[in-house]
């Protein structure tokens, strides 16, 4: 069989105890790799790499296209990008796909039938990390939904589920409060959805679908959520069918993809044969997958089974009454090592197509074609106002309102605080100060605006322009207009 192309970071903490196992059971099990190994993380951080990842490493990736990485640390503070995110969003990889099983009797859980699957929108949302401080109080994070963002992740979502012969598709969003950005994906949600009639679909508010994911996860099938609520519930999910270290996941893109556990580089427990390769096992198993070596792939993943089943298990997972041996890292790789070739007899066997399926080509776009008209009304200037006192705000804004554009609203953290604003309401030091103009308004006359409050020495934080798109509101009312 000719070798496939794959590049491998054994990553921090952890990682290179259980890329050892991961690896050296892959060997045993015949998989055809090529492997090109790559340093990144913590090492590559306090080089002064703020990214984590040197040129080199890109180089690599780019030509085999596969990434199989081991967990890293990223040092807190000090400007540091996440590796994860950044790999994510650089190469493409839209979709981040985390099957979540539970292994009863064999793993503790309470919910013996889960079998679910998490697919989390990877490139966007507020992990698009555009963060600033805006006042001594105040720090800001910018929510970025996209119609296209959207679009691509809810049709790989229904894909998957038809592939791999799934019979449902939730959506988790919160759109009866966020209803401009969650309100879009849930809009788009819909529009696909229609396109799929041999599969159901279903919508819940995040909230109480993550209530009855951890009371009832049989009532799911495939979960399709923005970037957050996908990272948050993908853990709770894993954890909740039996443990996080036994997670792995896929981050699928047109060009590349990555293959990774889910959990951290934990280093407490880094170099003391204690880690379990598991989580990375299976994000190896699905690059078998993605990569077309399907028979290797089931052959690892039933000898993996079967090790649980003999009650073979690491401390993480271990019960007394229930395991027969408690074994480390290295002697858990030798037992699945020692049981290649062989099923279980209780837990369910796996089969993967000798043929994968194959990736859903580029996705079709469910929006009007044409930008449509956008028409700029006024803008929301975020005044530093250490005061607090609201009207006074408005009667020294007020003052600089000219153009056709008018002081509409005064809010602090989203709460209208003027006009007739309430006692009881907290502010803190930053007040956004929105101006409209009734039949529209140009740039130019923005601009002398902000000019005039600099002018008279108000302090001009953060800006964002008002806008109306083919007639509708591109802005939401502020909480008690």
């Amino acid at each position: 069989m000719t070798k496939t192309p794959v590049t491998v970071a054994h990553g921090d903490g952890i990682g290179p105890e259980i890329m050892g196992a991961t690896l050296q059971i892959l060997e045993a099990a015949g998989a055809a790799l090529d492997i090109e190994t790559i340093e990144i993380g913590e090492k590559v951080y306090l080089r002064g790499n703020t990214a984590g990842i040197d040129p080199s490493s890109w180089e690599s990736l780019l030509r085999t296209k596969v990434f199989l990485k081991a967990p890293i640390t990223t040092p807190q503070g000090g400007g540091f990008k996440s590796l994860n995110v950044t790999t994510r969003k650089t190469l493409g990889q839209y979709a981040n796909v985390r099957p979540c099983v539970s292994y009863h009797p064999f793993i503790d859980t309470k919910h013996p039938n889960m079998d679910v699957v998490i697919v989390r929108e990877n490139e966007e949302d507020l992990y698009a990390g555009i963060e600033y401080q805006i006042s001594p109080e105040t720090m800001s994070c910018i929510k970025l939904i996209s119609r296209p963002g959207s679009e691509k992740i809810v049709r790989y979502a229904f894909e998957y589920a038809r592939r791999h012969n799934r019979k449902k598709v939730t959506v988790f969003m919160k759109d009866n409060i966020m209803k401009m950005t969650d309100g879009l994906f849930h809009k788009v949600f819909d529009e696909i959805a229609v396109q799929y009639p041999d599969i159901q679909k279903e919508a819940w508010i995040v909230d109480i679908g993550a209530a009855k994911m951890a009371d009832t996860p049989e009532a799911f099938d495939v979960i399709v959520m923005p970037n957050l609520y996908g990272d948050i519930l993908s853990d709770v999910a894993a954890q909740i069918a039996g443990s996080v270290g036994l997670a792995g996941s896929a981050n699928i893109g047109d060009k590349c993809a990555m293959f990774e556990a889910i959990h951290g580089s934990a280093p407490r427990r880094a170099g003391q044969n204690l880690a379990n390769p598991s989580g990375l096992l299976m994000g190896a198993i699905l690059m078998l997958v993605h990569i077309n070596q399907p028979e290797t792939a089931e052959r690892v993943h039933n000898a993996w089974l079967r090790t649980i089943e003999d009650g073979i298990h690491t401390y993480d997972i271990f019960t007394e009454g229930v395991s027969t041996q408690k074994v480390g890292t290295k002697e858990f790789a030798c037992a699945v090592v020692a049981r290649l070739g062989q099923k279980p007899n209780r837990l369910k066997p796996v089969a993967y197509a000798k043929t994968p399926p194959a990736q859903p080509a580029a996705p079709a776009a469910v929006s009007a074609a044409g930008p449509g008209k956008m028409e700029l009304k006024g803008i929301d200037l975020f005044v530093y106002w250490p005061s607090r006192n609201a009207n006074e705000l408005a009667e020294a804004m007020g003052k600089l309102a000219s153009d056709g554009l008018k002081l509409q609203m005064i809010d602090n953290r989203g709460v209208k605080v003027w006009p007739a604003g309430m006692a009881e309401t907290f502010c803190t030091d930053s007040f956004r100060c929105r101006f409209l103009s009734e039949r529209g308004t140009e740039m130019g006359k923005l601009i002398a605006l902000m000019q005039r409050v600099s002018n008279a020495g108000l302090d001009i934080v953060m800006t964002e322009t008002l806008r109306t798109f083919d007639g509708q509101q591109g802005y939401t009312l502020a909480q008690g207009q």
